[in-house]
């Protein structure tokens, strides 16, 4: 039987503070793992402008909240850092989340959950990164933005900033269970 030994990066508190060396460690990795393909949570765009910058040249897709998220028709992503995403070539996904959707609004209002809101409240056990990556994973996926017959590291946050990355085997969502977590780069150790 073989085995291959890795290395994990465990920050001692989540948050965005963590931003800079998770994008660093990234960018060793990526190298050395030949991954053409970066897909990162960006809610107001700044971590997605630094990734951008960062990843130039490889499959970047920043995957940001839906317009409505927080404030009816309310949109996040500031121009500014959009514009930067754009202008270092990476691709930006705009919509629903893949764990929440509609059963957030079933929640909300009936005061019941449901099956993709438990999937993502099991993924959290692993750190609220972890259940975002796994979800912006299958949104670009879905989008086409990314292939599903090769690996992609997924990079996501606690809040804001990133904390968490994943070595990922890609999956539509409606073949969830053939996505695969391969490897935790990095991922906080209290969150």
């Amino acid at each position: 039987m073989s085995s291959v030994e890795r290395k994990t990066v465990y920050f001692k508190v989540a948050g965005k503070q963590n931003t800079d060396v998770l994008l660093n460690l990234v960018k060793e990795y990526v190298k050395k793992e030949n991954i053409k393909d970066i897909v990162i949570a960006s809610t107001t765009g700044e971590a997605g402008a630094k990734a951008s910058k960062i990843f130039k040249g490889y499959n970047i897709v920043v995957v940001t909240h839906c317009f409505g998220f927080r404030e009816p028709g309310e949109f996040e992503l500031q121009e500014e850092y959009k514009k930067e995403i754009m202008e270092n070539g990476a691709k930006i996904f705009t919509g629903v989340h893949a764990l929440s959707s509609v059963e957030r609004a079933i929640r909300k209002d009936f005061g019941t959950i449901q099956p993709l809101e438990l999937i993502a409240n099991t993924l959290r056990l692993m750190g609220e990164g972890t259940k975002v990556c796994v979800e912006i994973t299958l949104m670009a996926a879905d989008a086409g933005l990314i292939a599903v017959d090769r690996d992609v590291v997924a990079i996501a946050g606690t809040g804001r900033g990133a904390d968490t990355a994943l070595r990922m085997q890609p999956a539509n969502t409606s073949r969830f269970f053939d996505l695969k977590i391969r490897e935790v780069i990095a991922k906080p150790r209290d969150f």
